[in-house]
């Protein structure tokens, strides 16, 4: 490695390695030591890059043991926004995702009133797995409005989009807007916990219910995911002031 390097590459070199599992959850991290050795930098660039990788929630301090590898963590939709305009992928190294099921169902009522249709309306939904390094992370089900699938009938098919929003988004001409995040807990479906490879009697599980919608108000997505216990729900928000 160049000794030029900045406390940023070093944070992407371990990111890297800790979205495509080759260092999973509860590994122990290399020491500030052994970084400023690899790298051939100073103590404070190693501490800007793990803190960096902290301030992520990829990784965690440990009393007696140093830094070590989070749990499993579920990205927000602003994260995959933002990987999406940057790579055009809405996925993470070491991250897959397996179409379930896709077809018509009657809006419920969670989803009706978010999607701002009588419940029973028929609307499309796609139900996706999505896994890194092979371990299952979140079970996701979208739903989408007609005049979203009118536009995008790439939705109505078993393979991957690469960004469904993204893609309804172009086609309908209108860029997205905000995001209604809502989490709540509760035990899982059987359909859930075989998914998840969840094998308790009684598992709790987190479900956030996110309302994607655009600029001109209309709503692109409402979309359940559910996650096991151990998986790491992951908000970042700028705290700084805006000029």
């Amino acid at each position: 490695m160049s000794e030029k390097v900045g406390y940023a590459e070093i944070a992407a070199h371990y990111r890297r390695q800790i979205q495509d599992g080759t260092l999973p959850p509860g590994e122990t991290m290399p020491s500030l030591r052994q970084v400023c050795e690899r790298f051939g930098v100073a103590q404070t660039t190693a501490n800007r890059a793990y803190r960096m990788l902290k301030m992520e929630g990829l990784t965690l301090p440990k009393s007696g043991v140093g830094t070590v590898v989070a749990g499993p963590i579920s990205n927000n939709i602003a994260s995959r926004v933002a990987m999406h305009e940057s790579t055009g992928k809405a996925l993470g190294g070491g991250e897959t995702s397996q179409i379930l099921e896709v077809g018509t169902t009657g809006a419920d009522e969670l989803v009706a009133p978010r999607l701002d249709v009588a419940p029973g309306t028929p609307v499309h939904v796609r139900r996706r797995l999505v896994s890194r390094g092979g371990v299952p992370v979140h079970l996701s089900s979208s739903y989408y409005p007609a005049y979203v699938i009118a536009v995008t009938p790439e939705l109505t098919e078993t393979v991957s989009t690469g960004g469904s929003r993204e893609l309804a988004a172009e086609r309908l001409g209108v860029a997205q807007q905000q995001v209604l995040e809502e989490v709540t807990s509760r035990f899982a479906t059987e359909s859930e916990k075989a998914a998840l490879g969840l094998t308790a009697g009684d598992v709790i599980v987190t479900q956030v219910v996110r309302t994607v919608t655009l600029t001109d108000d209309r709503v692109v997505e409402v979309a359940v995911k559910v996650t096991g216990g151990a998986t790491i729900l992951r908000w970042s928000t700028s705290l700084s002031a805006r000029t």
